[in-house]
């Protein structure tokens, strides 16, 4: 059986700066990777790059046998099976966290509004905000506002969700209810590729760590792996400096 996500070979260049050169991994079903770095190593590039945000120079992506990098790949049909949860939340200010949420099943899988309404319903309790149907983005906690975004992927039952960043924009005490969320995902058997620099998180989770620097996989392998006796000098020298600033390694 093919994995459900591969990058094979995946180049990104902005100008004269190689962003990406040679990404290849693969996401099982079921399975949460964390893709860890320096800022500007192409990380959010690359996840971009999976979903056609930012089409790349190289290189393919496959969602199971399906190629999404095709000339003639349906992209919008591809990227309804593939959810994006951003830094930046990206609501709608003029919708309601209900609202939010059942836009895409009814203009892109053309649901009823009804059907519509009782799916946003349960995503927005799965997340814990069935209380803020009708609360407006501006009415939110950031948290909160992005407990919203991950309700509006899951109500268009993704085959796997791609998450860049997604606590980064957050005040500290707001991180964990959105955490919470993510690791219930993990646990239920959600696919996941997560940019993060919550180390906690991918301790917790992860099935295994992806640290990027320069465009290039530095080096990949297991939380326990990767924490205890990184192969890779440079790895080490990462997540010990994560260490000292955040405390979530150990």
């Amino acid at each position: 059986m093919c994995p459900l996500l591969k990058v094979e070979n995946v180049h990104k260049r902005y100008g004269k700066e190689e962003v990406l050169k040679g990404i290849s991994l693969e996401l099982e079903r079921g399975e949460t990777k964390v893709v860890i770095g320096p800022s500007g190593t192409g990380k959010s590039t690359l996840l971009r790059c999976i979903n056609q945000l930012t089409p790349p120079d190289q290189g393919s992506v496959w969602l199971e046998d399906v190629e999404v990098t095709h000339a003639r790949s349906s992209i919008n049909k591809l990227r309804a099976q593939m959810g994006f949860v951003f830094q930046s939340f990206n609501l709608f200010s003029h919708l309601t966290s209900l609202g939010n949420v059942r836009i895409g099943p009814i203009k892109v899988k053309r649901m009823k509004k009804g059907t519509a309404t009782c799916l946003a319903m349960e995503e927005l309790e799965r997340v814990g905000l069935s209380d803020k149907a009708d609360a407006y983005p501006a009415q939110l906690s950031g948290g909160q506002q992005q407990r919203v975004s991950i309700a509006r992927a899951l109500a268009m039952a993704p085959k796997l969700i791609l998450f860049d960043e997604p606590t980064s924009a957050l005040d500290p005490e707001l991180i964990g209810e959105v955490l919470e969320v993510m690791i219930a995902l993990a646990k239920d058997g959600m696919t996941m590729l997560v940019v993060s620099h919550e180390m906690g998180f991918a301790r917790s989770v992860a099935d295994e760590i992806i640290f990027m620097e320069h465009g290039v996989i530095v080096e990949q392998g297991t939380p326990q792996q990767m924490f205890a006796a990184p192969n890779q000098k440079r790895t080490g020298e990462f997540l010990h400096k994560i260490d000292e600033l955040y405390g979530e390694t150990g």
